[in-house]
């Protein structure tokens, strides 16, 4: 499946500025300012900053509330239904991200992982593709769109495993990384993932949880704008339908509204020397 479809096959969300946050050396918040107008300034900021060979992780929410999920914002299907023409939420979003990020990964060797199925629950994942990383993102969505239909949903949501799971990628490749985790709503514990996120902050590791379905939020807010124990703010939430709802060019704004803190965060993490480790 591609993603060059017509962008009504895609939803279009609002174009709100945000102030963010993130975490200096002094362990004291300083606001962010979105600078950026469009995918092109935010992929010209990475390369001054220095970002040429960046590993790409993603992760998939097969949790059973994926089946009410889409009640107001995809027409009542389940978020997973890959049956109509259009593409659901979670193929949408590994064709845009993909897409936009795979272009600083040399090797387009992408690690992709399921969780909150019948088998794994909140104690594990498992891989897309058996025994090895999927060869850029097209792969991740042929075998996304051929284990879907099989998976059995369940639950319920935590991102430890996963979190955990990027971690080790990072000290094994020693590279900088981002991690892009597709999920429907709130974790179930809070504590144990905000210590995994505050626990992520010691690497060169990006986090982006891009939202899809109805909502809530909170907590999603919260691991984005709050957690000053971390060493930088390495945590960045988008909320899909918003984001793409009314755009303009619906492509942009999502890679846009992911993509907007990086630069800034890929500086901290030379800052702190977590490339060194």
């Amino acid at each position: 499946m591609s993603l060059h479809r017509g962008p009504t096959d895609l939803f279009h969300g609002a174009d709100g500025k945000e102030v963010k946050t993130t975490v200096t050396a002094m362990n004291t918040f300083k606001t962010i300012a979105d600078n950026f107008k469009n995918v092109n300034d935010v992929t010209k900021a990475l390369q001054d900053a220095g970002v040429k060979n960046c590993g790409l992780i993603f992760g998939i929410d097969y949790t059973i509330s994926n089946r009410m999920q889409g009640q107001k914002t995809f027409g009542g299907r389940s978020l997973h239904d890959i049956s109509g023409p259009q593409m659901n939420p979670y193929q949408q979003v590994i064709c845009i991200l993909g897409e936009t990020l795979e272009v600083l990964d040399e090797d387009r060797q992408i690690p992709a992982f399921g969780f909150g199925d019948v088998k794994t629950k909140d104690r594990d994942i498992f891989p897309l593709k058996e025994g090895i990383f999927c060869d850029g993102f097209n792969e991740v969505l042929d075998f996304y769109n051929k284990i879907t239909p099989t998976v059995q949903l369940s639950g319920p949501t935590n991102f430890v495993p996963l979190i955990k799971e990027a971690i080790d990628i990072v000290k094994k490749t020693k590279k900088y990384h981002v991690l892009v985790i597709v999920a429907d709503g709130q974790v179930t514990n809070e504590k144990i993932n905000q210590d995994v996120i505050v626990e992520a902050s010691q690497w060169p590791l990006s986090i982006v949880v891009i939202g899809v379905g109805d909502g809530p939020w909170d907590s999603m807010k919260e691991f984005d704008d709050e957690l000053p124990a971390r060493q930088f703010d390495n945590f960045q939430f988008v909320n899909f339908y918003e984001t793409v709802t009314g755009a303009h060019n619906a492509y942009a704004a999502l890679a846009l509204n992911a993509l907007m803190e990086i630069p800034e965060q890929y500086q901290l993490i030379k800052d702190h020397a977590l490339l060194k480790k």
